[in-house]
């Protein structure tokens, strides 16, 4: 079996759910899961200058996270386990600012998220020992690294906490527990 690429546009501008080129036989598979040629036929300039990896245990959010200056626009997926992967608009000048959108990402799913600069990124890690991979972009730059509160009411993400065994099963890193409001980013940056 073999699945080409598909680029799906979501309601934010410039936020798109893509599912990457899938080749199967006896063996196993075969993915393909980024390849300039092919995102510049899609009219999207993602040309790579780093690329992470991140290995969470259940429970684990990792906030809504943004870079200030230099932001790192980001293609996003779960390799293995399970992640409800969410993207929010802090654009300003969109018609879709604060809103937001949630993906289940899957590692057997074969789909990734590729998220536009100007959007905070956090996930919830459903299944033991995730990995994520994030081929950005644009480099980390840690002196402009910043977020917000993952249960900020202004923005009020509906995270599936119930797949976690509720709120106090959250695990979360003390950066990500000392991030500011939602009203607090406005009153600093006034969205980008």
């Amino acid at each position: 079996m073999i699945q080409q690429f598909d680029f799906r546009k979501t309601q934010i501008e410039g936020l798109l759910e893509i599912t990457p080129f899938r080749a199967e036989d006896i063996r196993g598979c075969f993915t393909k899961d980024y390849s300039k040629e092919i995102f510049e036929t899609q009219g999207i300039d993602h040309n790579l200058a780093e690329v992470f990896y991140t290995t969470s245990h259940k429970g684990v959010i990792r906030a809504l996270h943004f870079q200030r200056e230099k932001q790192q626009p980001k293609l996003v997926r779960c390799i293995c386990g399970h992640v409800y992967d969410v993207v929010v608009d802090l654009r300003k000048n969109s018609p879709t600012f604060k809103q937001w959108l949630g993906f289940d990402l899957i590692g057997k799913g074969n789909r990734e998220i590729l998220v536009p600069a100007g959007c905070a990124h956090g996930y919830l890690v459903l299944g033991e020992n995730s990995v994520v991979s994030y081929k950005c972009s644009e480099k980390f730059y840690g002196e402009y690294d910043d977020g917000i509160l993952w249960d900020d009411p202004d923005i009020d993400v509906k995270w599936p906490l119930e797949k976690v065994g509720g709120r106090e099963k959250v695990i979360l890193a003390d950066k990500d527990k000392n991030l500011q409001s939602f009203s607090e980013f406005m009153d600093k940056y006034r969205g980008f």
